[in-house]
Parts: C-alpha cells; sequence; structure tokens
C-alpha cells in the first residue's frame, strides 16, 4: 500500500504551478483591434461662432412736430402697421383756426393786389398825357409789387397752416411693428419737451450684430495666419443663425457691415448682417448664436475627435507605426471643425492615428485595424453647425 506523503505533494503542486505561470508570461499579448485615421491636409470651411443680438433694420421715432393735446391713439399697441396707417391725432380745432384766419389774410392781400393793379392801369393811362407824373406811376407800379409780395407771403401762410393741421394726424412712414404708446389721450405733447410718441420697427429685413475680439481680429493678420487661414474677398461672409431653442433660422444671411474701428469700452469691432424674416420669427433684442463662414483653411491636419485624448502634459494621440505597434504622441489642437480637430503641431501628412480602441492601449501596444475611417466631409451642414 502506498503512503500518502503530503510534503511531497505539496511540492509537486508548487512545481505544477510555477511552470503553468512560466508558460503563462511566456504567452504573447494578442494584438488590441482599432480603427484607424490616415492624417491627410485638407482644406477646411472655417466656422466662426459668435453670440448676435437682433436690431430692426429700420428703427423710426414716431415724434410730434407741432405742439397740442393728444386727441386719440389711433393703433393697436405692439401691433403690424403699413405706410401711411395712423397712430395718433392731436386736437386740430386750433389748427383749423389758424388755417382759416390764414385763408382770410390771404382773401384781403388778394383784394388789396387787385386794387393797386386797377390803380396802376389807370395811372399808366393817364401818364401819356401828361395827367400825372413819372412819380405817381411809379408809386402805382410799387404798390402793385408790393401787393403781389403780400399775396406770396400770405399763400405761404396758408400753406404752413395746413402743413401744421396735416401733422395733427400722425401716419406711420414705414411699414413695421409698433412699439408701446408712451403717452394717452390728454397729454398736451409738446415737440421740444415729449414729442417722442412710439417708434416703429422694420423687422424684414432684421440685422444682427455681433462682435470680434481683437484676438480673433489677430489671428487672421501676419504672414503666418494668412497662411493657415485665408478670408473670403470684400468680407463676402454667410452666416446662419441658431435660435434659443437649438433650431435654425431657415434663411441665411450676409454681412453688410464691419466697423472700421474697434470699440474701446468693449475692445471688439462690430459686425453687422442682415436676413429676410418674412414671418417675423426673429424680433430686435432677441439674442441667437452666430456662426460665420465664408474662410477657409488650407492643408489644415484634422483628425476625429475620438482619437484625441487629454494627458497629464495635454492633449495626445496614438499614431500606428510600421511594425504595427502605437507610439503615444503630443499634440497642439486648434479649432474644431463638426466632430474633427484640426492639430497645429504633433502629425504629418501619411501618418495614422488610433480612432476606436484607444481604452485599450499604452505606449508600445501592439494594434491590428480593422477599419479605416473615412476622410471628413468638407459640406458644411444646413441644419448643424458645431
Amino acid at each position: 500500500m502506498i503512503k500518502y506523503n503530503p510534503i511531497l505533494f505539496g511540492a509537486v503542486l508548487a512545481l505544477g504551478s510555477c511552470v503553468s505561470n512560466k508558460r503563462s508570461e511566456q504567452a504573447p499579448r494578442a494584438p488590441s483591434t482599432v480603427t484607424a485615421f490616415q492624417v491627410k491636409p485638407e482644406t477646411i470651411p472655417a466656422v466662426f461662432e459668435f453670440v448676435g443680438v437682433a436690431r430692426s433694420s429700420h428703427p423710426v421715432q414716431i415724434r410730434a412736430r407741432v405742439e397740442g393735446y393728444l386727441w386719440s391713439v389711433d393703433y393697436d399697441e405692439g401691433s403690424a402697421v403699413k405706410i401711411g396707417d395712423p397712430l395718433f391725432k392731436l386736437d386740430p380745432r386750433p389748427f383749423i383756426a389758424s388755417l382759416e384766419e390764414a385763408n382770410g389774410i390771404l382773401s384781403r392781400e388778394e383784394a388789396v393786389l387787385w386794387r393797386t393793379k386797377k390803380a396802376l392801369e389807370r395811372t399808366a393811362a393817364l401818364f401819356p398825357k401828361n395827367a400825372v407824373s413819372q412819380r405817381d406811376l411809379d408809386n402805382a407800379t410799387a404798390a402793385v409789387m408790393a401787393a403781389e409780395a403780400s399775396v406770396i407771403s400770405a399763400k405761404a401762410s396758408v400753406e404752413q397752416a395746413a402743413l401744421n393741421l396735416s401733422f395733427t394726424n400722425i401716419t406711420s412712414p414705414i411699414d413695421g411693428l409698433t412699439g408701446r404708446a408712451i403717452y394717452q389721450e390728454g397729454t398736451l405733447i409738446s415737440p421740444n419737451v415729449n414729442g417722442l410718441l412710439t417708434e416703429v420697427s422694420v423687422i424684414d429685413p432684421i440685422w444682427v450684430l455681433f462682435s470680434v475680439s481683437d484676438n480673433e481680429l489677430l489671428r487672421g493678420k501676419g504672414e503666418t495666419a494668412k497662411k493657415q487661414l485665408v478670408l473670403p474677398p470684400k468680407q463676402q461672409y454667410t452666416v446662419r443663425l441658431q435660435l434659443s431653442d437649438n433650431s435654425f433660422f431657415p434663411y441665411k444671411g450676409e454681412v453688410n457691415f464691419m466697423a472700421p474701428t474697434l470699440d474701446p469700452a468693449t475692445g471688439a469691432l462690430v459686425v453687422r448682417a442682415t436676413f429676410p424674416n418674412p414671418e417675423g420669427m426673429i424680433l430686435p433684442g432677441q439674442f441667437v448664436r452666430a456662426y460665420v463662414t465664408g474662410a477657409y483653411r488650407p492643408n489644415a491636419i484634422c483628425v476625429p475627435g475620438k482619437s484625441i485624448l487629454q494627458g497629464r502634459d495635454g492633449m495626445y494621440v496614438f499614431v500606428i507605426n510600421k511594425d504595427s505597434t502605437v507610439s503615444l504622441r503630443n499634440v497642439e489642437v486648434g479649432e474644431r471643425f463638426e466632430q474633427y480637430w484640426i492639430i497645429k503641431e504633433g502629425l504629418k501628412e501619411g501618418e495614422s492615428v488610433v480612432v476606436d480602441g484607444t481604452n485599450k492601449l499604452s505606449d508600445g501596444s501592439s494594434v491590428k485595424v480593422t477599419s479605416v475611417v473615412p476622410p471628413p466631409d468638407l459640406k458644411i451642414p444646413q441644419e448643424s453647425t458645431q
């Protein structure tokens, strides 16, 4: 009968375990499967993002031009009006009286003119017969001329009185949206004191103003900047707007003004874009997000955003070597275009980086490329610009 020796049995188990661990350490690790992206210079559209505020393209302050009591408010506050629609009416009675008085003065002066003309005719008929002197003829002629001048002055007074009467009917000079009525019926309105009655604003087209900082301006200047960013000629920028609900405004706009100087209070350059706004979706004072396109970046190096990782020393990528291993490489990241990042420094044409599968890698890991990510679609999307 074989006797059980616990010491010998333990030694055999320990020896087997050592052999098993040694075999496990010597077994080669299978390469990680990854997807790759090959670096290639591309001409990338440059998209600049700003916060803008809408402004009326034609705001008009409605002011009284004559003094009088406010007779009526003839519009619904906040409503849309057309050219010629009534807004306010001042008490017309004093101006009607002034017009009648001016007409009376005109009639009197016309009568004086008629009388002086008849006197001149009689004097002129008697002058060849030496019945009147040259002085009498000159006085009659001068009297006619003075009467004619008085008639001209009286007609001007009639026109002025009629004009003042017309100013009591205050109408809209443009098509637009009305503001609130600042004063109500019964208020004494004086042009020099409280003549502002309301405001009418054109909203089609609508303007959007945004500010470009001096840092952003400097990025587009200089020889190095010109190689990295090409601006469109004659400020031919296209602007799209994103509203507060993240939807995009259906109409594109164009930049139609850039301030020649920086605002000393903000250190920024004011830029204005104009948009068609037939449905009135955008109102003055509304904040929007503006995406400005038209410039482009020639020979830009870009990689998918998923290939960029954050480390203690900054951003890095895994570059695939010829021997199917990867090397960790720090990169300098620039602007973002859709789901791609532009790389300023760290990569060059022809190199490949890992896109999917980076969580399984470390510096020197073996990889097996299962698929290649296609190059970016350089068309700017119509409904999303991130």
